[in-house]
């Protein structure tokens, strides 16, 4: 198997667990699911540290392979920043959209497996990301771009500072990566249900079906824009001169 076929494997399956592991857990830790006592709710919090936990794992195991992007913002920071080359982009992005959707494909799989659910689920919004009436807490359009290109922002920097050659001691990097997605997660799931990533929120929006596919382009743009903050910011404070290479590893 060819260097490119191992990273796009990589890549897909790398973010088909995170959005298994992220909505997932949000999706059947759900309300609707606790009062049918099918599951304990774990709140917000247990949400955060599920995509953070699934990251982490992640990043460990295929770190080596591809870097263990698995968000095409975290692809454009890399890509601004020159640790990723241009002609590779595009495969990563690919197949970190693919695999979200093969991982939301999953849980609306097993959904299914009892009557009802994968209909309850899609109603409760399948974990999706939203604004106006669909944000958590009620924010509006305004609110939901700000709070996801500041949280995106801030963990595409932390990804950017602990891959660099100068950054945390090798093998730490995915701890802290970890650990910035859970806490970005903390901050604005109550906001926008926290998306940071385009490929997953385009996963679950496939899957909700109805108004999560006409509010997704929101957590296309403004997570896009926050890594280009990011990659603005680590070109004046990261190294003079950033190194270029095939993969940027987290691990």
């Amino acid at each position: 198997m060819n260097q490119t076929t191992r990273v796009v494997l990589a890549e897909g399956i790398g973010t088909a667990v995170l959005v298994i592991g992220g909505p997932g857990t949000a999706i059947f830790t759900t309300n609707w699911l606790a009062t049918a006592g099918a599951s304990p709710s774990v709140g917000a919090l247990g949400v955060a540290f599920a995509f953070g936990l699934s990251l982490l794992c992640m990043a460990y195991l295929i770190g080596r392979i591809s870097g263990c992007h698995i968000n095409p913002a975290v692809t454009v920071g890399m890509l601004l920043t020159r640790k990723q080359p241009p002609a590779k982009a595009a495969p990563y992005i690919a197949a970190q959209i693919v695999g979200g959707i093969a991982g939301a494909g999953l849980l609306a799989l097993i959904l299914s497996g009892t009557e009802g659910y994968f209909a309850a689920a899609q109603d409760a919004g399948f974990a999706s990301n939203g604004y106006g009436v669909h944000s958590p807490g009620g924010f509006d359009l305004l609110s939901v771009a700000i709070i996801e290109i500041v949280v995106t922002a801030v963990f595409v920097l932390i990804v950017l500072g602990t891959t660099d050659e100068s950054g945390v001691p090798k093998g730490f990097g995915p701890i802290a990566a970890g650990l910035g997605l859970t806490l970005v997660h903390m901050i604005s799931i109550p906001v926008s249900n926290t998306s940071v990533n385009p490929a997953r929120s385009i996963a679950t929006a496939v899957f909700q079906g109805d108004w999560a596919l006409g509010q997704v382009w929101a957590f296309i743009v403004f997570p896009i824009i926050g890594a280009a903050v990011a990659a603005g910011l680590w070109m004046v404070v990261g190294p003079e001169q950033p190194q270029v290479a095939d993969t940027a590893s987290t691990a």
